[in-house]
């Protein structure tokens, strides 16, 4: 089904709604619109025609999709709320068309009020609000879909820069959603639209390719039709239709770009539909065309014994049909054929003041689960990232050991497996069994797999886990628990470093909770408790020093600020003047205003030439160099950093701290010396350590000569077999 731009009525729109509506009050579609022509007034689009034309475009789809009155009057009713000049509440809404129209208008509308500090801010907030809104009422999706397809087919009149930022935004976001709940229509029309938009030449040439050769097409799909007419009939089919569309563009384009393949290669242009009386029937024709043709291996799904999760139905084939050609044939009920035309409405049965039956509940589990995941994402670009992995249709289907069928992106693991269970299964995962073998955590899974998980109260996720997995909701929850271990892990070292320092000093946590001083400390220091506290030293996020100066004695503060006074004034007093810290014998940094200033590198970041730096000045021990995105020089008092740069001179090594990540495996520490060696740098330290799940890290040390050599060491590393990432800490 598609559907071309119309121009709609009112009196049109009802019309329409009143053939599978017939008892229905429909009075609600002529008050929407009356009550839509008095708020947007003469109100025009970007195009120069009647807003008006808009919302009747927007309601002519939901009425060719069959959705329930309150959905129409939304639709009629989407832009009030974000009119300026003729204001409306949704409270209003609720006065005059019921609280469930007011809630899918509230739900549809676009947030525009909020000011974010960035564009990827503004669209990651937009989406997490639409999808909370749709987790409470799906149709608040189905109105933003109408709205979105009239907005792509008159897309035109925008600049060139918004009709590629909206193209994209559909592709990434909307079309698969429409793919989700099934109104498989609406996903290829909007993907052919926004492909139109974003690669316009090979959008052209395409359809110019495919539209020469519609006369030979048509005379194959005829041919195809009545060879397969024929040999049904034989084996006792009589009620049935057989349908041959060609593939929608954007499809093909995929072929052409994931196969690496020429046009005249695609030889499964033309899809071919089979509807028949009943389940039955389905297997009955399957067999039918297995005998006349050969079907492919691995191309074969029944969608029929094992719904996909929006509920559609349907048995998958493709086989060698005439001359050699690969065709791909699908076999359904007219029930069948009805939900994956309509998708969710196709049997969301809503009613006035009605809620969503159990069936349809479980249907959408998926999208509560990801509005969860949404809550607990604080980073946009990884709030985006999960959306978009988590929308696009799955590729393969897998079954538990009770028959349960769950869907998967391809490439997804028997650990992808395990979350998808629970959480605590997943994080305690420690084998699986597929198809009754014990098989490695990060073994792709295929299509019909049964498996079984075994989990272990001893085993931990761990970092490289985040290299097995391909799902969104696994990858989310093992960096949760990675998160929190390390929280709990610098937890205990700062407490460790905070009663090691403050013993020297005869003073003890204890005491100062006992006197009152830590809550004058945590509050200079910006910490809302003692565990913040600790975190933020263990994390480095806060010298000790920090702490210690405000638990000295006024009288050492005093000459503490006095021996920084005098060093400052040494700076000042030098003004103009090149001067030089040292290494070593190497002089290496050079202080702005000041010569012979003891400099030294900073241990907590160790920076190479090439870094950015920024001086701070220590007292007793001159002036310490840091990278300047350092956390403890952060934390430090602004007025004691200092600007420093790079001499440029001497060629002294430079201590760098790398970290590694991998896959255990026989020589990989072998290869890894081998290649810093061959880059002529040399290794100071080098702690390995190995997980049970096979997973191999390698905290090191090198001795680089700057920035531009480590970073090809790096790259390097990245490159050996068995390492999933190295970087540097």
């Amino acid at each position: 089904m598609t559907l071309a731009p119309m121009h709609n009525t009112i009196a049109e729109i009802i019309r329409r709604a009143a053939e599978y509506m017939p008892d229905e009050d429909l009075a609600p579609l002529s008050k929407a619109y009356a009550f839509a022509e008095k708020v947007h007034g003469g109100r025009h689009r970007l195009s120069g025609k009647p807003y008006l034309q808009h919302v009747l475009a927007v309601a002519g789809i939901l009425v060719a999709m069959r959705l329930d009155v309150a959905t129409i009057t939304a639709g009629l009713l989407h832009g009030v709320l974000k009119q300026k000049e003729h204001p409306v509440s949704q409270a209003k809404l609720k006065e005059e068309f019921g609280e469930d129209v007011a809630n899918i208008v509230a739900g549809a509308t676009r947030i525009t009020a909020v000011q974010f500090n960035s564009r990827l801010a503004y669209q990651a907030e937009n989406i997490r609000k639409m999808l909370l809104a749709m987790a409470s009422d799906i149709r608040v999706l189905l109105v933003r879909l109408a709205d979105r397809l009239h907005d792509m087919q008159s897309i035109n009149v925008v600049d060139r820069e918004l009709q590629v930022e909206i193209a994209q935004e559909t592709m990434d976001l909307y079309a698969p959603l429409a793919g989700r709940l099934g109104i498989d229509w609406i996903k290829r029309e909007l993907e052919d639209l926004s492909f139109a938009q974003l690669y316009p030449e090979e959008y052209r040439q395409l359809a110019a390719n495919i539209q020469t050769s519609l006369p030979e097409r048509e005379a194959y799909v005829d041919r195809v039709k009545e060879h397969l007419s024929r040999h049904l009939r034989q084996n006792g089919l009589e009620d049935f239709r057989i349908l041959g569309r060609p593939k929608h563009l954007y499809s093909i384009q995929k072929k052409l770009l994931v196969q690496n393949i020429t046009l005249d290669k695609v030889y499964d242009k033309v899809a071919f539909r089979i509807i028949v009386h009943n389940v039955k029937e389905c297997y009955q024709a399957l067999g039918v065309i297995h005998s006349l043709w050969a079907p492919i291996d691995g191309r074969f799904k029944d969608f029929i014994s094992h719904p996909k999760a929006n509920g559609y139905q349907s048995v998958h084939t493709s086989v060698i049909g005439p001359d050699g050609d690969f065709m791909e044939i699908q076999i359904r009920t007219e029930e069948m054929d009805r939900v994956a035309a309509e998708g969710i409405a196709a049997h969301w049965a809503y009613k006035e003041g009605q809620a969503a039956s159990t069936r349809d509940v479980k249907l959408f589990k998926w999208l509560k689960q990801l509005v969860a995941m949404l809550q607990e994402l604080e980073d946009p670009r990884e709030l985006l990232d999960t959306v978009k992995g988590e929308l696009y249709e799955d590729d393969i289907y897998v079954l538990t050991p009770n028959g349960e069928v769950k869907g998967f992106p391809k490439g997804s693991t028997p650990l992808d497996f395990a979350y998808s269970i629970h959480t605590e299964v997943g994080h305690h995962c420690s084998g699986a069994k597929v198809n009754g073998q014990i098989t490695p955590l990060r073994t792709p899974l295929k299509n019909g797999d049964v498996v079984e998980i075994i989990t272990s109260p001893n085993q931990k996720p761990g970092r490289n886990w985040l290299h097995i997995v391909k799902t969104s909701r696994a990858r989310n929850r093992i960096r949760q628990w990675l998160n929190q271990a390390e929280r709990e892990r610098n937890l205990e070292k700062g407490r460790e470093i905070c009663e090691r320092e403050l013993r020297k000093h005869d003073i003890s946590l204890k005491k100062l909770l006992r006197t009152g001083h830590l809550k004058e400390v945590l509050k200079k220091l910006s910490c809302n408790s003692l565990d913040d506290l600790m975190h933020k030293v263990g994390a480095g996020k806060l010298p000790m020093v920090a702490i210690l100066r405000l638990l000295q004695p006024e009288e050492l503060r005093r000459e503490e600020l006095a021996e920084e006074q005098a060093l400052l004034s040494q700076v000042g007093s030098n003004r103009g003047r090149l001067g030089r810290g040292r290494q070593g014998k190497e002089e290496i940094v050079r202080v702005e205003g000041a010569v012979g200033i003891p400099t030294k590198i900073a241990n907590c970041c160790l920076p190479v030439p090439g870094d950015e730096i920024i001086g701070f000045i220590t007292t007793g021990r001159g002036i310490t160099v840091h990278k300047s995105n350092c956390p403890n020089l952060l934390a430090g008092e602004a007025e004691r950093r200092i600007g420093v740069s790079w001499s440029g001179e001497g060629k002294v090594p430079y201590r760098a701290s790398v970290q590694a990540l991998g896959l255990n495996r026989k020589g990989l520490l072998a290869a890894l010396s081998s290649t810093i060696t061959n880059d002529d740098a040399d290794i100071a330290s080098l702690e390995a350590s190995t997980a049970a799940d096979g997973g191999a890290r390698f905290n090191m040390v090198l001795e680089v000569e700057g920035i531009e050599h480590l970073n090809r060491i790096l790259q390097h590393i990245r490159q050996l077999e068995g390492i999933s990432d190295a970087f540097r800490n």
